[in-house]
């Protein structure tokens, strides 16, 4: 495995916390909720993310309890 492979999934956020994170429930399994923050070209571009918000996130294969939002849907 490289650095390059990533699982891109779909959420929807479910709360934002003070520190950049965000809480993101998965489309496939509703119970499991993951820890996420911005990519660096939301940030730059200021993209709000709010709660309700769908979100594509980016995982690790080796972490599945945290990852990186890359697109906020419309």
């Amino acid at each position: 495995m490289s650095k390059e492979d990533c699982i891109e999934v779909t959420g929807t956020v479910v709360e934002k916390f003070p520190s950049g994170l965000f809480s993101v429930q998965l489309d496939q399994d509703q119970e499991r909720l993951v820890l996420a923050h911005l990519a660096g070209k939301l940030r730059r571009n200021r993209i709000r993310v709010l709660a309700g918000d769908r979100v594509t996130l980016e995982m690790s294969p080796y972490d599945l309890t945290k990852g990186r939002i890359t697109y906020r849907h419309k």
